[in-house]
Order: C-alpha cells, then sequence, then structure tokens
C-alpha cells in the first residue's frame, strides 16, 4: 500500500484515534425521548436539532421485532434516523428491545394486531391527528404492510418497504441450506476474517470506510442479545407454504392479504441482498393490488447495506427522500403538537 502524503496523513490520524480512543466512529445514538408505548414497547420521537420545527406526517421506523433498532440509527453520519430527523422530519422509532422470556408469545399475530396499530396509533395522536408514514426494514416491513391489510382504519399514510422478501421460494434459493460442512463453514469465516482485516489495512486512510466497518460490528455484537428462535418462528409463520404469495396468511382467525393494503406503497431491493433477494421483493408488485401507487427500486448493497449502507446515503435515503415529500404534499404541512413539546 503506496500512500500519498494527505493518505499518509489520514492514516497516521485515524491509527491515533484508534490507539487513543479505541474507536473512530461515532456511536452515539440520536437524542429521543418515550411518548409512550404498548405491551411493554416503547415508542421514541427523535429531537429535532435546535431551531428546526419539524412538518409533515409523522414518519415511525418500524424494526424487525428480533434486531436492534439501532438498524435505523448506525453511526453518525450514516444514520437514517439522523439523515430523516435532520430534513425537518417529525421522526419516531419502535423500540422492540431484546426479547425477554415473557415475550416469546409475541408472533405475528401480536405483532400485527397489538403491538405495531398501538404505536401507530401513538405516533398519530403525538403528531396532531395526522396519518403517519410507515419506514419498516426487512420484517418491519412485512409486518407494517399486513397491519394496513389487517385495519383500513389505521392511520396510515404510507408504506416504504426496504428488503422485505414475500416470495419464500426465492429466499430459499437464495440462502444456502444449514448443512453446510462444518469445516467448508470454518475456511469461510477464516477467509472472511482475513479478508477484511486486508480490507481494513487498505483503508486506513480512509476514515468513513473504518467508522462503517466499527459500526457494523457494534451492531451485529449487539444481534447476539437477540434470541434467534424468536426470529426463526415469525420467519416460519410468515414463510411457510409461501403463503403471503398464495392469498395471505391467517392472523386471529382470518386471513389477511396483502391486495388489502390501500395506500400507497414503496419498495426497495438490493441487488446484493442474500436474505431478501431481489426476485423474493418484487412480487409485491403483484401483491398490493388495492394499493393507489406502488413504486420499486432496486439499489445497490446487501440487506443491512440498502439500508444503512455508505452508498445507502445516495441511493436508497434520495428514494425515500422524494417518497416522504410526495406524502407531505398529499397530506399537506401543519402545525404538530408534538412538535411543541421537543
Amino acid at each position: 500500500m503506496i500512500l500519498s502524503p494527505r493518505g499518509l496523513r489520514a492514516a497516521t490520524s485515524n491509527v491515533l484515534q484508534l490507539a487513543l480512543h479505541g474507536h473512530v466512529a461515532d456511536l452515539r445514538p440520536m437524542p429521543a425521548e418515550t411518548i409512550g408505548e404498548g405491551r411493554g414497547r416503547p415508542v421514541y420521537r427523535y429531537r429535532p436539532p435546535e431551531g428546526v420545527v419539524p412538518a409533515g406526517p409523522p414518519v415511525l421506523f418500524v424494526p424487525p421485532p428480533a434486531a436492534p433498532a439501532r438498524c435505523y440509527d448506525l453511526r453518525r453520519g450514516c444514520s437514517l434516523a439522523e439523515h430523516v430527523v435532520r430534513a425537518g422530519r417529525l421522526s419516531y422509532l419502535l423500540d422492540h428491545g431484546p426479547i425477554r422470556s415473557a415475550d416469546r408469545d409475541l408472533g405475528v399475530r401480536e405483532q400485527v394486531r397489538d403491538v405495531l396499530p398501538g404505536a401507530i396509533r401513538a405516533v398519530s395522536r403525538d403528531a396532531g391527528g395526522q396519518p403517519v408514514q410507515l419506514v419498516g426494514w426487512c420484517l418491519g416491513g412485512i409486518f407494517a404492510l399486513l397491519a394496513a391489510a389487517a385495519d383500513p382504519g389505521l392511520p396510515i399514510a404510507s408504506v416504504a418497504a426496504i428488503a422485505v422478501p414475500v416470495d419464500a421460494r426465492a429466499v430459499r434459493l437464495a440462502v444456502p441450506p444449514a448443512a453446510v460442512p462444518n469445516p467448508a463453514r470454518r475456511v469461510a469465516g477464516v477467509a472472511g476474517a482475513v479478508l477484511r482485516s486486508y480490507r481494513m489495512l487498505t483503508n486506513l486512510d480512509n476514515a468513513d470506510f473504518l467508522q462503517q466497518i466499527e459500526a457494523v460490528d457494534h451492531f451485529m455484537h449487539t444481534m447476539a442479545a437477540y434470541p434467534g428462535q424468536t426470529a426463526r418462528q415469525i420467519y416460519r409463520a410468515l414463510l411457510r407454504d409461501d403463503a403471503l404469495m398464495r392469498g395471505g396468511i391467517e392472523i386471529g382467525g382470518r386471513r389477511v392479504d396483502l391486495g388489502a393494503v390501500g395506500v400507497p406503497v414503496l419498495a426497495i431491493a438490493g441487488r446484493g441482498d442474500a436474505l431478501a433477494p431481489v426476485r423474493a421483493v418484487r412480487p409485491l408488485v403483484g401483491l398490493l393490488g388495492g394499493a393507489p401507487q406502488v413504486r420499486f427500486e432496486i439499489v445497490s448493497g446487501g440487506h443491512l447495506g440498502v439500508l444503512t449502507g455508505r452508498s445507502a446515503r445516495t441511493t436508497t435515503w434520495r428514494h425515500l427522500d422524494r417518497w416522504l415529500d410526495e406524502g407531505t404534499v398529499r397530506h399537506g404541512i401543519r402545525a404538530q403538537r408534538g412538535a411543541a413539546t421537543v
């Protein structure tokens, strides 16, 4: 690796930062305060920057129930929450938190008929009765769509579904079977660690790259606190028999069909996403027959990268900005009751 004088100074600064502080990324979460909770699931309102008065329909981030809500707030400078808040939008977060033993019965039915509707109503009340623009990643996007389909009376303005797989066949084709021999998995793991170390060494002068690696490592370490059994049960319930592609799923004794979604939907898929490949997300366009508008976009990035990778700032986030702006045009700019308390 041959660095220019400028690159050498940058690399030296990054190494010193690591040596003195142990990190290069700013992992402070965006400031927020609780506005309420349903079934032990708090809803937070992000505080806008000083001098900014949020306008337009509120935005609610809906994370998957078995993953850290920090997926929307990975690090300063590459945080979707930070980006949306600084754009002057009244922004909220539903935080499922780590799954506890008392939460093991929180399945699809509870998420779709209790947890998410409660959060949507709380946000709408806090925002002066305005309809809510949902932004859901992975399972969070599926639950957002199912909640809209199950109860047309919910105050939902639109849904942005990011990396949301609905075709179980495509997911099974994209994800290698678990029966890969253990030695092969160990070799792949070692090779991945070596490649990661090599990429860090060759990018010592790139602070943004190093910060992203550190932030993703922190996020993945936090993932260890979330039991995988709950997530697997939810995945099986949603993707079993390809139910979403075959007329919907049974929730609380009745069938919920995505064709009943009656609000505009933005669907975004990542070219490099192995968990929600493009061919598993694209069928949403055909399934959402009752939606007044369905927009489908393909961007670069893997499953997390499509939401909050470095390239997402110029791809996914720009699509989302336009989508949320259109929501403001549809529903207007009104005085925010919630904004007065921030």
